[in-house]
């Protein structure tokens, strides 16, 4: 449903604006949420290099910081439940954000009453109609706020997703006076699990509680900043400003792998390469963890997330974002020259787009979408291999192998319209690959990766049907245009090394779409004949160069 997104004293409004503000704003949260890795390790001790190098030879990584242990007085203490502290910091949450579109934004969904309440109660669930990034990006970082209140009240990740569920549905069935939304249930507890977990490990390596003066106010800042409500527990319970002779971490500091790249893309229509937009981008890349321990203690004590931004006209800031984050595994192998782990994880997808050029339909109903494409997954879990090959000192190949079960998806369609809408709800599967090679004794790395989505829509709705008989005009509670679509993303890339720690990078992205629509028929003049099931592709590129800085 239509809703604002709140995070403490940052206010994101949805509407008509096409959540720019928005999705600026949660970028920006982001961005500093991994960035800080960067510089929140200044304690690394000069003695630590030969156990760094140590690593690197074994991972042929280089480790942004020393890992370093937990403190068994901080798990303790962390690790100490709070139950109506948690609770109420839900609750306030759904409280402040309500009554901040009522009396400030004054949006007409905050207008509640006991009989809003008993109206969504006696009609129950529906599809909504909001803006992709309203529902897969913003929802599930709503959702990573309420699954914050219980993380940081000494709840584990599985127990901290009860509190995501509990805010979600009080904010749908009590909070707003339209009627509960189907897909928010589903996005924003499941997928706020992903980002509120990913947030609440990256706060635990910027604090550090011996610190004080600037240091320890700049650590809080940059905490508080990068996951809100942990930084209002720790101002609740005066943990902000307690010195103490341990850091405060409930992690420890784990092998952290950060890239950053700042460069420039074109994206393009591969059938009409006159259709094409160009400008800025940057990357942010972080693996957090060892890809092949021998077990997996808790969820996400492995995560890799990937982070992109667009500088181009008429292209939404957040591009991509994709999270990957390890909830069980057991070694499978582990020699000196092949380690092979498996293990279940959970996925976080989010890629968007927006107009290149426009096709009048009325000219030609068959051309595509004017939009290259629109994809996110927040509710996806699969099986998985991570494998490693050394047979050559100096030479390293790394691949993964994912195939997963897609709860929850939105995928762009070329007819549905409605509000905000221009993608189809759907559920089904993926599968992802990934290999990546480096070439010994050579500054040259190469990658590839392939990722294929089949989704189906399964609840379409008649479209010979007089809208207008509808209280809104227009189609009620549907999933959009019943069809079976295959969205593939292939990507390659060839990096440089140019000295230390700076790469230059070129990599090419395929983006390849197929919808078979179910209810439409269409007249082929190549065969003469009208056909029952209209399948339309369309093909994107692409093409981006980039400084890359290895840290």
């Amino acid at each position: 449903m239509n809703k604002n997104v709140l995070s403490v004293s940052f206010t994101f409004a949805d509407g008509t604006l096409h959540n720019s503000k928005m999705i600026k704003a949660i970028t920006l949260l982001l961005t500093l949420a991994f960035t800080m890795i960067c510089t929140a390790q200044t304690t690394r001790q000069e003695s630590a290099h030969d156990s760094i190098d140590i690593l690197d030879k074994i991972h042929n990584r280089h480790p942004a910081s020393l890992p370093q242990a937990p403190d068994p007085a901080d798990i303790a203490r962390l690790r100490t439940k709070h139950l109506w502290r948690a609770t109420a910091e839900t609750a306030g949450m759904n409280i402040g954000l309500w009554a901040f579109d009522r009396y400030v934004q004054k949006g007409h969904y905050a207008y509640i009453s006991w009989n809003t309440i008993k109206e969504n109660f006696r009609h129950g669930f529906e599809w909504d109609n909001d803006h992709l990034g309203t529902n897969m990006f913003a929802h599930p970082y709503n959702g990573s706020i309420f699954f914050n209140a219980g993380r940081s009240n000494g709840y584990n990740f599985w127990a901290s997703e009860l509190f995501a569920i509990g805010g979600s549905a009080m904010w749908e069935m009590f909070m707003e006076c339209e009627y509960p939304s189907t897909n928010d249930i589903i996005a924003t507890p499941i997928g706020g699990a992903a980002i509120g977990e990913v947030l609440y490990r990256t706060s635990d390596l910027i604090l550090n509680d011996r610190t004080t003066g600037e240091e320890r106010f700049g650590r809080e800042l940059a905490a508080f900043v990068v996951n809100p409500m942990r930084g209002v527990t720790r101002l609740i319970t005066g943990d902000m400003w307690r010195h103490r002779s341990t850091s405060g971490r409930m992690f420890g500091i784990p092998p952290i792998y950060v890239e950053i790249g700042l460069g420039g893309r074109i994206l393009a229509f591969h059938d009409d390469q006159s259709a094409s937009t160009s400008g800025g981008t940057a990357e942010v890349y972080i693996e957090y963890g060892d890809r092949y321990a021998h077990t997996c203690k808790a969820p996400y004590d492995y995560f890799s997330f990937y982070l992109q931004l667009n500088a181009i006209k008429k292209q939404p800031l957040l591009s991509r974002v994709e999270i990957i984050g390890r909830l069980l595994s057991c070694e499978v192998v582990d020699k000196s020259k092949l380690k092979v782990s498996a293990g279940l994880y959970q996925h976080f997808d989010y890629f968007d787009s927006d107009t290149i050029v426009r096709h009048e339909m009325s000219v030609d109903p068959l051309r595509p979408c004017a939009v290259p494409y629109k994809l996110g997954t927040p509710a996806s879990v699969g099986g998985g291999l991570m494998f490693q090959s050394t047979p050559t000192p100096g030479i390293r190949l790394d691949g993964v192998l994912h195939a997963n079960g897609v709860l929850l998806a939105g995928i762009l369609t070329d007819f549905y319209r409605d509000y905000n809408r221009d993608y189809n709800w759907g559920s089904g599967f993926s599968i992802k690959a990934g290999l990546n090679l480096r070439l010994p004794k050579t500054r040259w790395t190469f990658s590839v990766a392939d990722q294929v989505y089949r989704l189906y829509t399964w609840q379409g709705y008649d479209r010979n049907a007089d809208w207008s008989l509808t209280p809104s005009g227009k189609p009620v509670n549907v999933q959009g245009d019943s069809s079976k679509a295959t969205f593939n993303h292939f990507e390659a890339v060839v990096r440089y090394r140019l000295f230390n720690h700076l790469h230059v990078s070129a990599g090419v992205d395929f983006y390849r779409r197929f919808t078979h629509y179910n209810d439409i028929d269409a007249y082929i003049p190549e065969i003469q004949c009208h056909v029952h099931g209209l399948g339309i592709k369309s093909n994107q590129v692409g093409v981006h160069l980039m400084f890359t800085y290895k840290i």
